[in-house]
Order: structure tokens, then C-alpha cells, then sequence
């Protein structure tokens, strides 16, 4: 793809993104060179990166088959990046394929890739969208057709609002689509955090300050405060691989994350 190319499909290459640095990370294919040499760069920061995003699709797995167990057949993945095994749409629609799933992403790579991935799906769709202004995905045409908000939705927020700083207010984002949603309807959330956490995640943080996607980590107060209005379900806001664990593991503060599903009355 030649570098006009790269701009009119609004690919910037001067700094590595996030969702692209993530798929490297993971083992994916979808990054360019900045991204793979940010990457590195993190990886020696924070030898566990892969692990840490490896625990981190586990617990999104988790959290879907949970919302399919309480009757959810309807979620909004915000920020969902790059296609990967075990997508949202691949847990949810071997349990029922009609489970609708509506993905949201402003990064082209992702949204073009997804768009492949789910060319024969018709239960599942990708919206085009910057996700910190929610009319622009709650009203777009591909939502409206996907998914019904008169019923249930999960609305997923895996690694994503750790990108947004306390400046622009990611409690005020939060209760907009919280407003959207029908009673009974769920929050699954992830986020970076400091708790429990060594020097190599403050430097992992101060290198994300380089790139397009600065990180703000938080702890688990500061998350509880972001979801006023729905009730936290059990057990409540733990480090990523303690939600619901299918195993127990080790060393749970390893995952650098912290993790939370919240349900709207």
C-alpha cells in the first residue's frame, strides 16, 4: 500500500496505534514496522506483554459465554480492534448463531479486516466509528439494523478506556451508552492499573505517551467510580484472570489489568 494510500485510508505511520500494536503482540499479522518496533520496545519493558494480552481475550471469552448464560444475545464490542481467534462473534454464536454482534473501531486496518472476517456473517457487522462520541455509534445505520435497544445488550470495553485520560471524561462516555441500554443490560470492562504492579509498567506507560494511544491506569476505586449507575456483579473488580476464572492462576497481579462486569437495573 502506497503512502497516499496509507493517508486517504486515514492509516497514520508516524506512530505506532495501539490496536495494531496489540495484534503484533498477540502474534497477529495486521501491524506495520512502527508498530512492530513500539512493540518490541514494550515487550523489554514488560517481558509478560503477550501473556497479559493473552489473559486478557481469556477473560473476554469468559465474559461472553456469562452474558449468553443470562439470556444476553446482543453486544457492542467498543474498541474491538483487530480480528483474532475467539473473537466476540465466535464465543457468543456457538452457543446461539443468532447472537447479534456489532464491533466499533476507529482504526482502518482493524475496520477493514474485520469487514473480510465478516463479509458471510449476517449476525455480526463492524461499524466505522470513533467510540468516544456515542451518538455517532448508537444512532449509525449499521447499530440501528444490528441491534435492538429496546432489549439487553452487553457492551464491551476490553483494554479501552484506559485510553481515555480523566480530561475528557470517560465517566460522562460510559453513562451515555449507559442510557442507551435496556434494564438488564451489561457493562464488561476492562483497564490497565497500577495496582500491585512493578517498575516495568510504569515504563511500559511512559513509552505509550509516544504513541498514538497514551495509556491511564486505574485503580480499582477509580473503575468503580466510572460505572455509577449499573450494580457490579460478584465478584466484583479483580485483577483480569480472577473474574470467573475457569482456572486458578498463580499470580493473578501479573495480568496488569483489572476486570469488572456490571449490570443495568
Amino acid at each position: 500500500m502506497s503512502q497516499d494510500e496509507h493517508a486517504r485510508r486515514g492509516i497514520d505511520l508516524d506512530k505506532p496505534n495501539a490496536a495494531r500494536v496489540y495484534d503484533y503482540i498477540l502474534g497477529g499479522q495486521l501491524n506495520y514496522a512502527v508498530d512492530r518496533m513500539f512493540a518490541e520496545q514494550v515487550l523489554t519493558a514488560q517481558p509478560n506483554a503477550r501473556e497479559r494480552a493473552r489473559l486478557n481475550r481469556q477473560w473476554l471469552r469468559r465474559v461472553i459465554r456469562f452474558g449468553m448464560d443470562q439470556g444476553i444475545r446482543q453486544f457492542l464490542d467498543i474498541g474491538s480492534g483487530m480480528p483474532t481467534v475467539g473473537h466476540v462473534h465466535e464465543v457468543a454464536q456457538a452457543v446461539d448463531p443468532k447472537a447479534r454482534v456489532v464491533y466499533v473501531d476507529n482504526e482502518p486496518v482493524a475496520v477493514a479486516h474485520s469487514e473480510i472476517v465478516l463479509e458471510d456473517n449476517e449476525n455480526a457487522a463492524m461499524v466505522h466509528a470513533d467510540a468516544e462520541f456515542p451518538d455517532d455509534v448508537l444512532e449509525h445505520d449499521t447499530t440501528e439494523m444490528m441491534l435492538d435497544l429496546d432489549q439487553p445488550v452487553m457492551v464491551v470495553m476490553a483494554l479501552f478506556v484506559h485510553f481515555i485520560p480523566d480530561s475528557r471524561d470517560p465517566a460522562r462516555l460510559i453513562a451515555a451508552y449507559r442510557d442507551a441500554l435496556a434494564p438488564g443490560s451489561y457493562l464488561a470492562l476492562s483497564s490497565a492499573t497500577y495496582e500491585q504492579q512493578s517498575e516495568g509498567t510504569t515504563r511500559a506507560v511512559e513509552m505509550y505517551k509516544q504513541s498514538a494511544n497514551p495509556v491511564t491506569p486505574r485503580s480499582a476505586d477509580e473503575l468503580h467510580a466510572l460505572v455509577d449507575g449499573f450494580e457490579i456483579v460478584d465478584p466484583g473488580i479483580v485483577f483480569i484472570p480472577e473474574w470467573r476464572p475457569d482456572e486458578a492462576h498463580p499470580n493473578p497481579s501479573e495480568s496488569g489489568g483489572l476486570a469488572l462486569v456490571a449490570r443495568k437495573n
